[in-house]
């Protein structure tokens, strides 16, 4: 008698390990794969001017074919107006292949082209729309020639007009290695 009760544990013991691998097998099927929230190096341009903070860097996830420039902005009071501009140096095969924003984008208008030897993405608050106060990111993507490249000319611009008056920041951005 006692070797059956040695057999029903060992089979209720198997079975148990089976049901936790089964479980955790399908836990990390369907667990939600999304990336996480993209933070941003600070950089050696970022800007304090008052109630507008800016930093620009070269986001991480860049590789030697294509980059792209986060500009990161914070503001302590919600924003009447916001032009935000990113100027990407033609430093060979420049050429855009998109933009996103943090904020909702049927709150900007959006437009991309190259002018000056720069391949230059602008984001323009709609007129009635407002930005809260926060930290929101702008970004632009772009192909580039193979290998690293040298952000070293690249610039941008944010203008932005609160309650109490006009505000402007602008900046480089750090250079990848």
């Amino acid at each position: 008698a006692p070797a059956g009760w040695v057999r029903v544990a060992g089979a209720t013991a198997a079975v148990a390990a089976v049901l936790v691998a089964g479980g955790y097998t399908v836990a990390s099927a369907v667990r939600d794969d999304a990336p996480a929230q993209r933070s941003v190096a600070g950089s050696p341009a970022s800007r304090e001017p008052g109630p507008l903070w800016s930093s620009g860097a070269v986001d991480p996830h860049s590789n030697e074919f294509w980059a792209q420039s986060n500009i990161t902005l914070r503001t302590g009071a919600p924003l009447a107006a916001l032009t935000v501009e990113l100027r990407v140096a033609q430093t060979g095969s420049v050429t855009s292949t998109g933009a996103w924003r943090s904020l909702p984008e049927e709150d900007f208008t959006f437009t991309a082209g190259e002018r000056d030897g720069f391949v230059v993405y602008r984001w323009t608050l709609k007129e009635g729309r407002t930005v809260p106060a926060g930290e929101w990111i702008f970004a632009g993507q772009y192909n580039h020639e193979r290998g690293g490249r040298d952000a070293g000319g690249d610039r941008y611009t944010a203008t932005a007009t609160t309650a109490s008056g006009r505000l402007s920041a602008e900046g480089g951005f750090t250079t990848r290695g």
